[in-house]
């Protein structure tokens, strides 16, 4: 008789379900204490009202924008590394290239934030800038508390559909131009004052930046 040896491969996920309780507590904290503004902001998918009511630009800096970008953080993390984990470029089951990923964003959204400020500032349109941010930050963290139970159900099954993944890119570049429709349509009077600058903004600092991090990531 021959005796077929097979290695067993214990993976821990152990670090992801932390990840995944810790985002649940934050959000369930969220509705605990900011319970309207919480179910408001669960209306941004269908309405603007939240947009309009917590315009202000000193809510870029509040708690609850703030928890919001982090579980935003959370959520486009690790749909990124089950992409990339798809794609036989990493493992879902590496932190490392979590931890990787999610540094990545962190400093390319702050970096581009602070540019994004530099450039309102020196055009005399800080105003506008900190106004169209703060409703791009609110629209994905939307994004980004949707997308967080699909990544639980992604991350946990072995087989995941290559479909899914399509449908999951294809919802967020229409949602991207949806959210860029919307606050053309909205700032529409200040935009057109200043078009050339406007164009100039979403060329450089919208459109440059994610086709260099696709450039970058298909050739590294």
């Amino acid at each position: 008789m021959n005796i077929l040896l097979a290695e067993r491969v214990l993976v821990n996920k152990d670090w992801a379900t932390i990840l995944f309780v810790l985002a649940a507590i934050i959000i369930a904290t969220n509705k605990t204490i900011f319970e309207v503004r919480f179910n408001e902001f669960l209306r941004l998918g269908f309405s603007d009202k939240y947009n309009k009511i917590y315009k202000d630009t000193s809510n870029l800096m509040n708690w609850f924008t703030i928890s919001m970008f982090i579980i935003q953080l959370i959520s486009f993390s690790f749909f990124i590394l089950l992409l990339l984990s798809y794609f036989k470029y990493t493992q879902t089951h590496n932190y490392i290239s979590f931890i990787q990923i999610f540094t990545f964003l962190f400093v390319f959204v702050l970096s581009k934030f602070l540019i994004e400020k530099i450039i309102g500032t020196t055009l005399n349109a800080e105003s506008f800038v900190e106004q169209f941010n703060l409703v791009k930050v609110n629209y994905r963290a939307f994004l980004g508390l949707i997308l967080l139970p699909v990544n639980i159900i992604l991350y946990y099954n072995q087989t995941p559909v290559q479909l899914i993944f399509y449908i999951i890119l294809g919802v967020f570049v229409l949602y991207n131009v949806l959210t860029y429709y919307f606050l053309m349509k909205t700032y529409q009077n200040i935009i057109i004052g200043k078009i050339f600058y406007f164009i100039l903004y979403l060329c450089t600092l919208e459109i440059a930046p994610y086709y260099f991090m696709y450039y970058w990531i298909t050739k590294n």
